[in-house]
């Protein structure tokens, strides 16, 4: 985000949030999981979550972005960015996105940037794969139930910062009888302090849902707090109240599947593109 020039940073309201005292989550149970090691559990979501990142790639859904500046005297939104876009397919099966709704821009305090765009289409609805997983530290912390679910739960940070990418840095839940991630809460790092180069993210959870009886996609993130701008050229330093929500709804598979195996054992079923003429009309 950036303000008249300047970056804006957002405050740290969402961090990590204490669990325990969140409606719906149970205590933290820090024993071993049961059956397996807590290594053969990070290695049976990381395949899982490969497989679920194929399968997303041929799903069609609907991106619903809101961000809001509220009034800090009033309590109340005084500007606003929305856009809704369809993550769609051409006839040839190429991969489409399609703005549906974009109302005029009301945010005046601040502005939307490139990097908050691609933050919200690639980093939160994070996805942690077997292929990801040498980057990054895998800490086990325990068992937890939230709402209806059965839940490991682990830390999740990188192993080292490579100049150019960005990483998720948080907690992350694993439901414990699909090995899929069913919600994260966490933030983007690095982050850019740097006065005049500032390029900070907020603190985010997203939620994920069961598509079509198998792969939990994400379906909403949420994240607010306030954002410090600097003081710079002799102008004094702001706080603003920032909200976003960001919703993906009508996942509809555009693809058939084939089998995915897991040290020789079926675990799932990925996208396979189908011929031209099996394909249905959007």
């Amino acid at each position: 985000m950036r303000w008249l020039g300047a970056i804006l940073l957002f405050g740290v309201a969402m961090t990590a949030f204490a669990q325990d005292s969140v409606e719906g989550f149970g205590p933290l149970d820090p024993t071993p999981p049961t059956g397996m090691t807590a290594q053969q559990v990070i290695e049976k979501f990381g395949a899982r979550e490969s497989a679920f990142k194929q399968a997303r790639e041929n799903y069609t859904f609907r991106q619903s972005v809101k961000i809001d500046t509220i009034s800090e005297d009033t309590n109340k939104v005084d500007g606003e960015y929305q856009q809704v876009t369809d993550i769609s397919f051409s006839k040839e099966g190429r991969r489409e996105e399609h703005v549906v709704f974009a109302p005029q821009n009301s945010l005046e305090r601040v502005i939307m940037t490139p990097n908050d765009l691609d933050e919200i289409e690639h980093r939160l609805p994070f996805i942690l794969t077997t292929e990801d997983l040498p980057q990054y530290d895998v800490t086990y912390l325990g068992k937890q139930h939230v709402d209806d679910l059965e839940t490991y739960v682990f830390d999740a940070g990188p192993k080292t910062l490579e100049k150019g990418k960005h990483y998720f840095k948080g907690k992350v839940w694993v439901d414990t009888q699909d090995f899929q991630i069913v919600l994260v809460n966490g933030t983007t790092v690095p982050q850019d302090t740097r006065r005049g180069h500032e390029d900070l993210q907020p603190p985010f959870t997203t939620y994920y849902e069961q598509i079509d009886g198998k792969y939990w996609f994400p379906t909403y993130t949420k994240a607010e707090g306030n954002l410090h701008f600097a003081a710079q050229s002799g102008a004094l330093s702001q706080d603003v109240h920032m909200r976003s929500t960001v919703k993906y709804t009508n996942y509809s598979q555009f693809r058939s599947t084939s089998t995915i195996l897991f040290n020789g054992k079926q675990i799932d079923s990925v996208p396979e593109e189908k011929k031209p003429e099996d394909k249905k009309p959007q």
